[in-house]
């Protein structure tokens, strides 16, 4: 991977930016390890203590102090090339997400498992849409590059919808419940709605990058071509080029090397059409044929999530320059609360209200909703998206930021919350006296 960063930095910049960028690099790496051990000494997932340190790192907290360190430290000239390794780190968790999603063993859930999924989507995202259209008037539009409110509230609905699978998988982990039917029917659920909710995003995103009919209708037909072309083309391809038989499949680097190539000319594809690069990595990982690399070569996957893990600081530190908790205003906070709100209402009665329905018992259907409220990591890289499409404005924008932090620092302590053991009844003095004794209690 230290190839593929050497354009980037070499290419442009000159030797100041050059330096000032790998001292924000240090920065970053610093603040990231400093804030995850932070986090884990709380009880919550590493990733929330690097995501706080990228929001840290910004005007919310260090712009705050005199002087405005957060300008110092990260001048604009150098924010470019942070914005460029930001990328790579996401495109490339995006492969990985796509990797352990494994959407071909999704067959055969039960009603469970569907009912749960599809609602969990459609009323987030029927929630989220209406509170954008309410939101409209607060809106700048000054800083929107879309007319109307349409692609915003629509965007907003899918938003609202995600859930962070991986950031779910690790709470669910370190609750013990990985090997519970309640914790593997939120995997699956979180599974699905996901894939759901970033096919709804795409056409959120092909609506809002589209003037007319004929590019809508352009993008959809390049987008399914694409994901056709991924099944029947280039899985088969890379099944029998990663099969055992080939003296070659046992090789780490080759692997490594087609994945790599493979993941971002994918983005870049997604990316020409005129979506995202993270549709692209993200449908080539769910493509790639995990049986022979896992029987083989399991520690390449293992590599370049890795890398992800080692840039995505950057990316949270990106995301925290464009985040200014303290100048939302009135308003801003009052949008804030609402977005919430608005989050969790979505998330508790779509998911626990199908779950009670499929005969679910009220502490099992609250915990399940209480899981897939979490959003973390995946929906900051929804809101980048929206950032970059011009259908966010900076208020919006920082609010559905904190929704994402507040939904998954509640999950881990509401879960374990629900899933406390009841205390053992107090014993008193003479029950202890007589069964020592030998007598029956009376």
């Amino acid at each position: 991977m230290g190839q593929l960063l050497v354009p980037i930095i070499l290419v442009g910049p000159t030797t100041a930016v050059t330096g000032i960028v790998l001292a924000d690099l240090a920065l970053i790496l610093a603040a990231a390890f400093l804030f995850a051990r932070l986090a884990a000494a709380v009880r919550q997932p590493a990733v929330m203590g690097e995501i706080t340190a990228g929001l840290a790192l910004g005007p919310s907290l260090l712009g705050m102090l005199p002087g405005n360190p957060t300008a110092v430290l990260f001048p604009l000239e150098a924010r470019p090339y942070l914005a460029v390794l930001s990328q790579l780190g996401l495109v490339l968790f995006m492969f990985g997400l796509g990797y352990q999603l494994d959407v071909f063993h999704l067959k055969g859930l039960g009603g469970l498992v569907t009912s749960v999924s599809l609602s969990s989507v459609a009323v987030p995202f029927s929630l989220g849409s209406g509170l954008g259209m309410l939101l409209c008037s607060w809106f700048d539009q000054s800083q929107l590059k879309t007319k109307g409110v349409l692609g915003t509230a629509l965007f907003v609905g899918a938003a609202m919808s995600i859930t962070a699978f991986p950031v779910l998988a690790r709470i669910i982990a370190e609750c013990g419940m990985q090997k519970s039917r309640l914790g593997s029917t939120a995997i699956a659920c979180a599974a699905i709605q996901d894939f759901l909710a970033w096919c709804i995003l795409a056409l959120v995103v092909a609506v809002v990058t589209t003037s007319g009919p004929w590019p809508l209708a352009r993008i959809t037909i390049e987008s399914a071509a694409f994901v056709l072309g991924l099944i029947y083309l280039v899985r088969p391809g890379l099944a029998w080029l990663l099969a055992p038989r080939r003296r070659w499949a046992g090789n780490s680097l080759t692997v490594h090397a087609v994945l790599i190539c493979g993941l971002l000319a994918c983005a870049w594809a997604t990316d020409a059409i005129g979506l995202h690069t993270v549709f692209g990595a993200f449908a080539f990982g769910a493509i790639v044929p995990r049986r022979h690399i896992d029987a083989l070569v399991p520690q390449v996957p293992e590599r370049i999530d890795q890398t992800s893990l080692l840039l995505l600081p950057v990316f949270f530190t990106v995301t925290g320059l464009s985040v200014d908790v303290g100048g939302l205003g009135g308003r801003g906070v009052l949008m804030v609360a609402a977005v919430i709100m608005v989050a969790c209402a979505g998330k508790f009665l779509g998911a626990a209200g199908a779950a009670k329905l499929s005969g679910q018992t009220g502490r099992e259907a609250a915990t399940l909703a209480i899981l897939l409220n979490a959003r973390g990591l995946t929906e900051l890289i929804i809101l980048d998206i929206g950032l970059r499409l011009g259908v966010l404005d900076q208020r919006l924008y920082t609010a559905m930021v904190v929704m994402a932090i507040v939904t998954t620092l509640m999950t881990g302590p509401l879960v374990r919350h629900m899933h406390r053991e009841p205390a053992p009844p107090r014993t008193t003095e003479r029950q202890l006296r007589v069964t020592h004794e030998g007598e029956m209690p009376r």
